[in-house]
């Protein structure tokens, strides 16, 4: 990727990073969320995306290059992949929140080549911290801080690597996933078990305040018959729902990790969430279904899951890191160190 210093936008980054008012920028070109909103629907009726202005955001010109080869069927589409992923991961998601409504159209065209492909990153820049996030306060929180529970404006969630405001980008990809909806709901029920934990994982950064996502999400989980699809499911109810309280849900989620019926798989997906969406302490079932289920094997087999793959660090498969950080706060984080050597 090339230097973000030298991308047109840099200026604004810097002038917020000294102090500017960031709502002297909002609304303007270097605002992701007005370009967005802009491009929602010229996206899926085959928008050129030279029409966008990519320059005025960090790596947008590498950002437009990912989507371009997406969209023509480009056998580098694992490079593309690689490289809006990559946005996210080193906390620079403004471009990539503006390829968003170009992703969706490939992802929910079933005769395209790369739909997976695009499903898989279109909803990265809509949380805006969750790499090796793990416990009670932060898993399945689209926020960068925990502690702050004022109504989503996206004006304090801080800055991006690059200085650009980190809840513009989450706002504008959050925006253009709720606008399409509509249009990614249906993949709940493909055939491909992968299309339908990727789509639960997508929609879960949905503004649903009509349930209307969480309610999709129950209804296919009542249906699914594949125990890790299950349990994405049930880790995209509960996502929506920290959203958007739903107090029944919670108790929905305590029933089905006490439920012996249900695979080992959902009743662990079912702890998690319920663990998350409730202060209360863990109880004594509760351990114990973690203790029986969370082998190592089963462990590194979730991680196929993307929210237990986010979680993973040092090592340690995500639903490890998940019941550590949960229910043993107190225990230090593995150190996984490949240089390290005894004396």
């Amino acid at each position: 990727m090339r230097d973000w210093r030298t991308d047109p936008t840099f200026a604004m980054c810097r002038a917020l990073v000294d102090g500017a008012d960031p709502a002297s920028f909002a609304g303007g070109a270097f605002d992701v969320r007005a370009v967005v909103a802009g491009v929602l629907s010229g996206a899926r009726s085959g928008l050129l995306l030279d029409a966008v202005p990519w320059g005025n955001f960090p790596h947008g010109g590498d950002a437009r290059e990912a989507v371009h080869l997406l969209r023509t069927g480009d056998n580098s589409a694992r490079h593309a992949t690689d490289v809006l992923g990559g946005l996210c991961a080193n906390d620079s998601r403004a471009a990539a929140a503006l390829a968003v409504p170009f992703l969706i159209p490939i992802a929910t065209d079933a005769r395209h080549a790369h739909r997976a492909a695009a499903l898989a990153v279109l909803s990265g820049p809509a949380r805006a911290r969750h790499f090796g996030v793990a416990s009670r306060d932060e898993l399945l929180l689209h926020r960068t801080d925990p502690r702050r529970h004022a109504p989503d404006g996206y004006d304090d969630y801080g800055v991006e690597v690059t200085g650009y405001p980190a809840g513009w980008s989450v706002a504008a990809a959050r925006a253009a996933i709720t606008a399409e909806a509509p249009v990614l709901l249906p993949l709940l029920n493909d055939c491909d078990p992968t299309i339908r934990i990727d789509a639960a994982y997508a929609l879960a950064t949905a503004a649903d305040l009509d349930h209307t996502v969480r309610t999709a999400l129950a209804a296919r989980f009542a249906t699914e018959h594949d125990a890790t699809v299950r349990a994405a499911l049930l880790l995209a109810v509960a996502e929506t729902t920290r959203a958007h309280a739903h107090p029944p849900t919670v108790w929905w989620f305590r029933e089905r990790w006490q439920d012996q019926a249900e695979a080992p798989e959902v009743r662990l997906a079912a702890a998690i969430g319920w663990l998350c969406l409730t202060d209360e302490p863990a109880p004594e079932d509760l351990h114990q279904t973690l203790d029986t289920f969370a082998t190592d094997e089963r462990a590194h087999a979730l991680d196929a899951l993307p929210w237990m793959n986010a979680a993973a660090g040092s090592g340690e498969p995500g639903l490890r890191r998940c019941i550590r950080c949960m229910l043993h706060p107190e225990e230090p984080e593995p150190w996984d160190d490949p240089w390290a050597f005894s004396l």
